[in-house]
């Protein structure tokens, strides 16, 4: 079931419960004195013997912006769809539509797609929904991808550099988010783990928060209308996916219409030109940098504490403490963004550090 709570409902009398907590007994004399009653959050219970995993993972920066791209390959034609960086959840469906839309048209017979992450995945899916028969060739099958670890928020991030990307670029990439969001919004439910969730951010926006259709509801709070020790707090709408969930159900849908997969590593292009198909999505996400040389392409590694879950937690916020998300599998806190790392896997201090920053904010929380 999906839950989303709504600013005007926290007041009514639906939040009577959670404002109760909120409210002691005082006199008159200083209950005239006092601001009013800050709305209510549940508190989330930030402490290290919480905490039940750790995990890091590593995107696949560029910072010129992910690529879409045909190139030929002997006698095959490649199309490369990788390289999204954070921003790999949220451009997924958009972007394979992209590598689709170059590929597809006047190809006939399978078709092949290099990889089973998110891109792999998803690139597969639409192949598929095109009418083509498919193969999926993968090192490594879910749950052991990086798309595993993505905290999934539909909210393109940290995929870019803003003075390395161009306006078309920027056109493909607002196409590909404005896809992805709409293909989430018809698979909302607990069968592909989707749901949208109130969010809490900040902003440095000066005046009213103009409207903004990415994000439903977008609009700045007074002190009174959050708990958070935080100034210029703005809240919105969007959808978070349940990563592991997610792809472990996509996969099935890919094998129940008839796709295949094949366990297999690539270690140079030859070894591709080689497949019997004549199409090929490359979407190897990081390994495009040694399989294809794209010496631009980095890693930036990503560390996430998850603490036992709060089924009560029906919000997720992104501040200046780092960013929480809550799961049915877990609340995870992040996060770091670790330029050049290639060691995917979390550091004690780093945890350490992004825990006692949530700690730090709960503890500044402005409601009992």
């Amino acid at each position: 079931m999906t839950l989303a709570l709504d600013r005007r409902a926290l007041v009514s009398g639906g939040a009577a419960l959670a404002l109760s907590g909120c409210t002691t007994v005082q006199s008159r004399s200083v209950a005239q004195l006092v601001a009013p009653a800050t709305r209510c959050l549940p508190r989330v219970q930030v402490d290290p013997s919480r905490v039940i995993r750790t995990v890091a993972g590593l995107r696949p920066y560029r910072p010129s912006g992910f690529v879409v791209r045909a190139d030929k390959l002997g006698d095959s034609l490649l199309v490369h769809n990788y390289g999204h960086g954070g921003g790999g959840i949220s451009l997924s469906w958009g972007s394979s539509r992209l590598a689709t839309a170059l590929g597809l048209p006047g190809h006939s017979g399978p078709v092949a797609v290099i990889g089973s992450g998110i891109m792999g995945l998803t690139t597969a899916r639409l192949v598929q929904e095109a009418g083509y028969p498919v193969t999926i060739y993968t090192e490594t099958l879910p749950p052991g991808t990086t798309s595993n670890i993505a905290g999934g928020q539909i909210y393109p991030a940290s995929h870019f550099d803003e003075n390395m990307v161009t306006p078309q670029w920027r056109e493909q990439a607002a196409a590909a988010a404005d896809y992805s969001r709409r293909r989430f919004q018809i698979m909302v439910g607990d069968d592909y783990g989707v749901r949208w969730l109130p969010t809490y951010d900040q902003t440095r926006r000066v005046g009213p928060i103009p409207p903004d259709l990415r994000f439903p509801g977008r609009d700045r709070l007074s002190a009174s209308e959050h708990p958070f020790p935080l100034d210029n707090v703005v809240k919105y709408d969007t959808m978070y996916v349940e990563t592991g969930r997610f792809l472990e159900r996509l996969l099935s849908d890919i094998r129940v219409a008839g796709g295949a997969v094949q366990v297999r590593r690539f270690d140079t292009p030859e070894q591709i030109a080689a497949l019997p198909e004549r199409l090929v999505f490359n979407c190897t996400g990081l390994g495009a940098a040694a399989l294809f040389g794209d010496s631009e392409l980095i890693p930036v590694r990503g560390q996430l504490a998850v603490l036992i879950p709060q089924p009560e937690v029906q919000y997720a916020y992104s501040l200046s403490a780092g960013y929480m998300f809550p799961r049915a599998d877990g609340i995870l806190l992040g996060g770091t963004f670790e330029r050049g790392e290639y060691l995917a896997e979390p550091q004690p201090q780093d945890i350490a550090d992004i825990v006692e920053s949530h700690r730090a904010l709960m503890a500044g929380w402005r409601c009992a």
